[in-house]
């Protein structure tokens, strides 16, 4: 069996960081979202790895590098423009031949893997199986009709929904879908749709199975999404510092300090995880707060936020709250005559001033 990853998307939703890197490696509690999708896959057996690239390709390929540090071994598949994901589908032919193979999108998080997932795909074998959860605004996603424990209908984004179960992002298939995205033709916005192949195989007499989620899931293409992943993974840590805290700060409840962290008269009060290389001086760090390596946050106060690699915090008033600063930012307060904010900002960036 073999796993497809898609982390070719331009992940509009989160710019401006990601106008600059691939949204699958935006860091969660300090680990790239595509880290998570690639060490689920392997805990559940499969080893063969294509991971579908665009734009952001070379960035990929250097966080990911051949796959032998996850216990797996990757082909990288280019994707020249997003034109679906039964598009990438039908790119990845040779490298899926007639294996059955899961398909993962590269930016949605699960707890708990998908080792149930993929069990359930080898005993029952199926033609296609998907992942569902139930969700509290099904008209937001796609939506899949059961009956007699089958999916009998799915339609994306339903003004009048079916059911609440939404589709996750992970899919199951055999060889059959070769045939259903070859069959089916571009959607109004122009992309070989998925859930259209999926539809394609039920209407051909084939069997598709639900797979309920049971513990939570996130697509992280949003800020709040981002953020609300972080503090659910943050929450699943123990407590390991490791780096270098002196006797004048505090560390409180269920907070990773890395090796190479240095921690001088500051509180961090978790879950929270401090990265290899960070300075947290003279400052407050509050639950659900992961700061990369290399970065200093110096007099500041900052809780519910994700703060990326090499960035510099220094001297902010007032706490910095349910944010996503990128890489290599610096904020600070300036003590110049007249007091003025000075701002440097990407296309798409929202600040909030007190």
């Amino acid at each position: 069996m073999k796993a497809l990853i898609l982390s070719g998307g331009k992940g509009t939703r989160l710019r401006p960081i990601t106008h600059t890197s691939a949204k699958q490696l935006l860091p969660v509690a300090n680990k790239p979202i595509l880290f998570y999708a690639i060490e689920a896959i392997r805990d559940s057996g499969i080893r063969d790895i294509g991971i579908i690239v665009g734009d952001t390709a070379e960035e990929v390929r250097n966080a990911v590098s051949d796959g032998r540090r996850f216990g797996v071994e990757v082909t990288y598949i280019q994707q020249d423009e997003p034109l679906g994901l039964a598009h990438a589908v039908l790119i990845a032919r040779d490298f899926l031949k007639d294996e059955p193979f899961v398909m993962y999108l590269g930016d949605n998080l699960i707890k708990g893997g998908i080792t149930g997932l993929v069990e359930q795909f080898k005993q029952q074998s199926p033609n296609s199986q998907i992942l569902l959860a139930h969700v509290r605004n099904p008209s937001q996603f796609g939506v899949a009709e059961l009956r007699d424990s089958q999916v009998v209908r799915l339609e994306e984004k339903p003004a009048s929904p079916k059911s609440d179960l939404a589709l996750v992002g992970v899919y199951m298939f055999d060889k059959n879908i070769h045939a259903a995205v070859r069959a089916i033709r571009p959607s109004k916005r122009g992309e070989l749709e998925i859930t259209d192949a999926i539809q394609w195989l039920i209407d051909n007499d084939l069997r598709v199975l639900p797979h309920i989620v049971t513990g939570w899931w996130k697509d992280t293409g949003r800020l709040e999404d981002m953020l609300e992943a972080n503090r659910m993974m943050l929450d699943t840590y123990e407590t390991d510092v490791r780096g270098d805290v002196d006797e004048h700060s505090r560390v409180e409840f269920k907070v990773v300090v890395e090796k190479g962290a240095v921690v001088r008269h500051s509180t961090i009060r978790g879950p929270a995880a401090i990265g290899s290389g960070a300075k947290i001086i003279n400052s407050y760090i509050g639950p659900f707060t992961s700061i990369s390596s290399d970065t200093q946050i110096i007099n500041s106060e900052i809780e519910h936020s994700i703060i990326l690699e090499n960035c510099l915090i220094e001297d902010v008033g007032i706490k910095i709250e349910d944010s996503l600063v990128g890489r290599n930012a610096e904020v600070k307060r300036l003590n110049e005559k007249p007091r003025v904010y000075r701002l440097l900002l990407g296309d798409n960036s929202k600040v909030g001033l007190p």
